[in-house]
């Protein structure tokens, strides 16, 4: 693969899903899409390239794209955003909501599934609290392959060891050969939905808790800036939204502010805030004499 056909990819993949890839990471372009190669019986990444730019074969694309995006996840990882959501984020949003008794939570980038199954156990651990409430859980990712396997809810030894309290797979899940799966209940729970953080996602409504964490670090600034001012606009006035360890919304955002006490926590702008800060970027306004 030459700069030329590296770069033909750089720039697919930053238009179809946002990853920004720098020149450094051309091995990881090499070793992801090499099987996609030969699945779809080609000689080698030239090849794919030219075949990229002569059709648009739908399985194709969506085969390249699946292979560079990064699916590393567990369950309840890094453990504090978890936490974080039973001591005080599920609390005050049913404190909040009480009288709706109505409760929206969006995980953005789901991956295989551990952490929206994650926040079903605790919220099935919740029990009498959640008596009564329409609770909707939507997770969404940008590969249909990871998806479907998030779906089935099956695991194998070792994904269930990564950060699963052993008591939550006595309680939720059922072996199977040499394998796990989710209990019905919890596969239930979740609306599992294909979806590209690139592309409009209006329709899915306004959420009480948003968790989109570590995928905003693949892309660049803007990219960032554009997908967390859309988050913005699907987050409630008083909802809240967590995002990786690191990851951050400064100098990307006036939309959204970090929390004082709670670390990858962030919450809407007070109006105020935002109106002081679009004033601060505009032109000083000239005085005309005279008037």
């Amino acid at each position: 693969m030459n700069d030329v056909e590296f770069d033909f990819l750089r720039s697919y993949l930053k238009t179809r899903s946002g990853l920004a890839l720098t020149g450094e990471k051309r091995y990881l372009v090499e070793s992801r899409l090499g099987p996609v190669c030969r699945k779809f019986n080609l000689a080698g990444l030239p090849q794919l390239v030219a075949a990229l730019k002569s059709s648009r074969d739908a399985a194709m694309e969506r085969a390249v794209v699946e292979a560079m995006t990064t699916n590393e996840t567990f369950f309840f990882r890094d453990r504090t955003p978890f936490d974080l959501f039973k001591d005080v984020l599920l609390p005050e949003a049913l404190a909040r909501r009480a009288v709706q008794r109505k409760l929206r939570i969006w995980c953005a980038a789901a991956s295989t599934g551990q952490e929206p199954y994650s926040l079903a156990m605790m919220l099935q651990e919740a029990g009498p609290r959640l008596a009564g409430w329409n609770v909707d859980l939507v997770a969404t990712d940008l590969s249909t392959e990871v998806l479907d396997k998030a779906k089935a809810g099956l695991y194998s030894h070792f994904e269930v060891q990564r950060g699963l309290p052993v008591q939550f797979l006595v309680k939720h899940f059922e072996q199977i050969g040499e394998q796990w799966r989710i209990s019905p209940t919890l596969r239930q729970m979740v609306d599992y939905r294909p979806l590209n953080l690139l592309h409009p996602f209006e329709s899915l409504g306004t959420f009480d808790i948003i968790y989109c964490r570590n995928v905003l670090i693949y892309f660049d600034a803007p990219t960032k800036g554009d997908v967390l001012g859309r988050l913005s606009a699907s987050l409630a006035p008083d909802g809240a939204m967590l995002l990786g360890a690191a990851e951050t919304v400064i100098g990307l955002t006036d939309k959204l502010v970090p929390s004082a006490q709670h670390r990858g926590l962030y919450n809407q702008a007070p109006l105020a805030a935002r109106s002081a800060t679009m004033a601060a970027a505009l032109p000083p306004l000239r005085r005309v004499v005279g008037l």
